[in-house]
């Protein structure tokens, strides 16, 4: 894909205010996981497997999860997951709509690789995601298995009640 020059757009964090330039950190590229937020169980699984990836790929670039959602959703809902992502909201402004990964869908699940070069941005690379894509190993380890995307849906929690406690208690709400 061609490098196309982009803007130094502004992101909320729990810190405050933080620049794209200021996301980069020391590295040159910079990885931006575009998240729909907590209310996308697709996008939760894939959080939840890059999560595994993030010190490596911490090692080589930058990594940023952004998303819709506030801060203070994002880190409430990232440390539920135990995600060690830096996090920073676009809150579905300039941002999404100048760099949405789709154009039949504003908040499309993806991902986009800038490089810096001195203080100007470029846009490397990008992907999105969807059921059955590379991103996410699930959907190989399911098709070993004889399945496909329209047999399994992700799950926030996959505990289930069950017939009888071990510790006798009833007060378990579901």
């Amino acid at each position: 894909m061609p490098t196309t020059e982009v803007r130094n757009y502004t992101f909320t964090t729990i810190q405050g205010e933080v620049s794209l330039l200021d996301m980069f950190g020391v590295r040159d590229k910079l990885l931006l996981v575009h998240n729909m937020g907590q209310g996308c169980r697709y996008c939760t699984l894939w959080a939840d497997g890059f999560n595994g990836f993030l010190l490596h790929l911490d090692s080589i670039m930058s990594v940023v999860l952004v998303s819709k959602d506030s801060p203070e959703v994002q880190r409430n809902f990232a440390n539920s997951r135990g995600w060690r992502f830096r996090l920073a909201s676009h809150g579905g402004g300039e941002y999404l709509q100048d760099q949405a990964l789709s154009d039949d869908y504003d908040n499309m699940p993806g991902d986009v690789v800038y490089e810096r070069k001195s203080d100007v941005i470029f846009r490397k690379n990008s992907s999105t995601f969807g059921s059955g894509d590379l991103y996410c190993p699930m959907w190989g380890l399911l098709a070993l298995a004889g399945l496909g995307e329209e047999e399994w849906t992700p799950q926030y929690n996959y505990w289930c009640r069950p017939k009888e406690l071990d510790d006798g208690g009833g007060d378990i709400r579901e």
